[in-house]
């Protein structure tokens, strides 16, 4: 089968949405089928593009075909933004949406159509491009967009907001097939009244190499290079941004740095709000707190196995619109987790479910400090959460069964495309 992928992030990008289409994309390759991404230059999360790409795009070479593990990715060019707010980030997505379209018409008919949100407006091209070609296409929701920019504040209720719900619903109802991550999420969709049939799960597969992460890195050596020996390692990874509500955490470093002082809290990462909470941290003087670059594989690899306890948050609103991908990794990895977190969100869902650690209230410094000190005192209880954090992620995320069954969806999908316009040629 032919496949043409939309998606404004992929290799090498590792994190978030990238490293979701990556390996999809580079299973269904091996499984024979014939897979394009129409998709832009790395730069998330640091909202950098890499020098060696900045000069790339006006390079003729950058126009042709670069194949990686079996997919042919081409680049289109797009605006990112050296500071991340609602319109440049719109305008970010908008440069993408055009300048993937020139590409994504220059390409050969595929036989089916993925369309990767965020961002929103790839539903519209795909629309376009199935109608063109006359092949179906899946509308992959990670992230809730509409939603989120409303319930964030980051878009207030209005002309802007209600075109891009309709946008949204024009997604969903062009589309052959609707997938998302987590029944929550699918909930939400079925609720905007889409036929719950037509909305199917693709779950979050687990990555095999972050199981015995704890048994193989040299987590001493870790520890040695950023001076974190005797030190109760609580960690955040991933994208430092606004609806992550990272201040909780520079709140509970304030609140245990002087009753324990063997606690120390990293930072590893990049995003739009880094800068705002290295200054931050620098005004309350937290020599507790230390900030870290994103790390190469491996050197990730060794701080998930040294850390203790490791941190999801999120801001008060978000309940069951997003579902981050770092919460997978850590579970994965055995890391215990505290999330700071709405109760109804899917990640609290995930966290109690498999055992794997504590939920507590968002935005609250004090009650995740005293989660903290609590569980950093009781290696038992640690121990126990991380065995069954992995238990859990294998059971739900293993990709010998995910993987499979995406594949299987969008086999089916196609076959009923096309029993659909048998029927209809017959009939006419």
């Amino acid at each position: 089968m032919r496949i043409l992928v939309l998606s404004i992030n992929y290799w090498p990008d590792e994190s978030g949405i990238a490293a979701f289409n990556t390996r999809r994309c580079e299973y269904l390759a091996a499984r024979g089928h014939q897979v394009t991404i129409c998709t832009g230059p790395p730069y998330y999360p640091e909202w950098r593009v890499p020098e060696a790409y900045q000069a790339w795009f006006w390079r003729p070479e950058a126009w042709q075909r670069e194949q990686h593990n079996g997919v042919t990715i081409l680049r289109s060019w797009m605006y990112v933004p050296e500071e991340v707010t609602t319109w440049t980030r719109m305008l970010h997505e908008a440069s993408f949406l055009a300048s993937s379209l020139l590409r994504a018409v220059g390409n050969s008919r595929p036989e089916l159509i993925i369309a990767v949100s965020p961002p929103l407006g790839l539903a519209l091209t795909a629309a376009f491009l199935s109608r063109l070609w006359r092949v179906p296409y899946v509308f992959d929701v990670e992230d809730l967009q509409p939603d989120a920019a409303l319930e964030l504040g980051m878009m207030s209720d209005g002309a802007l907001i209600r075109m891009l719900y309709r946008v949204e619903r024009l997604g969903y109802e062009r589309a052959a097939l609707v997938s998302t991550l987590t029944e929550g999420m699918r909930h939400r969709i079925t609720e905007k009244g889409i036929d719950p049939a037509k909305v199917v799960l693709f779950p979050p597969r687990a990555d095999s190499s972050l199981f015995d992460v704890r048994s193989r890195c040299d987590t001493e050596g870790f520890r040695r290079r950023y001076k974190l020996r005797g030190k109760r390692i609580v960690s955040h990874s991933g994208n430092m941004g606004v609806k992550q509500g990272l201040e909780v955490i520079l709140e509970a470093a304030e609140r245990t740095r002087s009753r324990h002082p063997e606690i120390q809290y990293l930072f590893v990462g990049d995003g739009a709000m880094r800068a705002r909470l290295e200054e931050r941290a620098r005004a309350r003087e937290l020599s507790n707190v230390l900030f870290l670059p994103l790390l190469e594989r491996s050197e990730f690899h060794r701080m998930l196995a040294a850390t203790d306890i490791a941190l999801v948050t999120q801001q008060r609103v978000v309940s069951n619109i997003v579902f981050p991908s770092k919460t997978v990794t850590l579970l994965c990895a055995g890391c215990p987790v505290i999330a700071s977190v709405n109760a109804e969100s899917e990640v609290a869902r995930a966290v109690l479910d498999s055992g794997a650690g504590e939920v507590v209230e968002p935005e609250n410094g004090k009650v995740l400090a005293a989660a903290i000190e609590r569980l950093s005192q009781s290696p038992e209880t640690l121990a126990r959460m991380s065995a069954q954090a992995q238990q859990y992620a294998l059971k739900l995320w293993d990709e010998q069964r995910t993987l499979p069954r995406m594949e299987e969806q969008l086999l089916r999908c196609v076959e009923r495309w096309r029993d659909s316009r048998s029927r209809g040629a017959t009939a006419i």
